[in-house]
């Protein structure tokens, strides 16, 4: 035995006086009142959402259990998917693969389309917050593209990139784009007056001004705009790859429709609304870092 083991287990000697108690407990009690203080948001904002989702399933099972129902309960899903959900990693060649490897290959077209949008969103919309006359010309214009459906730019962009892949990713970009594009000129619109006299008095060129004035005064609708598109971008790829194929999650749904696999479709649906649920948790993050919680959530 050690002589930090035998300090450790050697017995308190002296006597215990009701003031060495209070002390001992006045250590304790800052660590109990630290997990508390934790552990109450915690509960605050789990709890509810597994609370919810018990009934929901327990109504669910319910609904679909009775005779002639058309859709499966979450016990049969459970029974038929079970390969699917308890292992989303497995890799046997081919279009034999899990749900995971699937998301993961729609992810990469949206972070491409996405991000292309993203960043000529925000300097489109710099340019046209720029000026009354473009913003009043081409807001209505912006209105009336960014209601198009996403399967209706598909069309055009299997007959301009004679591709699938490169057509997916020009329909996420075409879908989100948009949002960007008004919220930063909205944006800009809103910058104060007095910034824009600080750069000229500081003398800053363009650039100068974009980077250190407009997008950090921006910063809070761009991110807003942002996270619209980011939620567009997911919805258009599992649209667009249900068309052009391949072996991302849209296309996977597609295919268990055809082979009437209804378990594996709702499973799929779980994996697309957890995905999209966390891309704009993500990027609202990413907001609140960046305009330092001045970003709407």
């Amino acid at each position: 035995m050690t002589a930090s083991a035998r300090k450790a287990e050697a017995p308190i000697t002296g006597p215990v006086t009701k003031s060495s108690i209070v002390v001992t407990m006045a250590k304790r009690q800052p660590r109990r009142a630290n997990l508390g203080r934790f552990a109450a948001p915690m509960l605050r904002n789990v709890l509810p959402p597994i609370v919810m989702a018990a009934v929901l399933l327990a109504i669910w099972q319910i609904a679909c259990s009775q005779p002639g129902a058309t859709l499966p309960p979450p016990s049969q899903v459970w029974v038929d998917s079970f390969d699917l959900i308890a292992y989303p990693f497995f890799d046997y060649g081919s279009q034999d693969i899990g749900l995971a490897w699937r998301v993961l290959v729609s992810l990469e077209r949206v972070a491409i389309g996405f991000g292309l949008a993203a960043v000529v969103g925000v300097m489109l919309g710099a340019l046209v917050g720029q000026s009354v006359w473009a913003m009043r010309g081409l807001d209505p214009i912006f209105q009336i593209l960014r209601t198009v459906p996403p399967l209706a730019w598909l069309p055009l962009s299997l007959a301009a990139f004679q591709d699938s892949n490169p057509s997916a990713i020009f329909v996420i970009f075409i879908t989100s784009i948009w949002p960007v594009i008004i919220n930063t000129a909205v944006g800009v619109r809103n910058i104060p007056d007095d910034y824009r006299n600080i750069a000229r008095v500081l003398r800053l060129n363009p650039l100068e001004f974009f980077i250190r004035i407009m997008v950090p005064a921006a910063a809070p609708y761009i991110f807003t705009g942002l996270r619209i598109g980011v939620g567009l971008s997911w919805l258009a790829i599992v649209a667009a790859e249900m068309l052009t194929g391949g072996v991302g999650i849209g296309f996977f749904i597609w295919d268990a429709w055809n082979s009437s696999r209804l378990s594996d479709i709702i499973v799929a649906l779980a994996y697309i609304g957890v995905t999209g649920f966390v891309l704009d948790k993500l990027v609202a993050l990413l907001g609140k870092v960046v305009t330092r919680g001045t970003a709407a959530n």
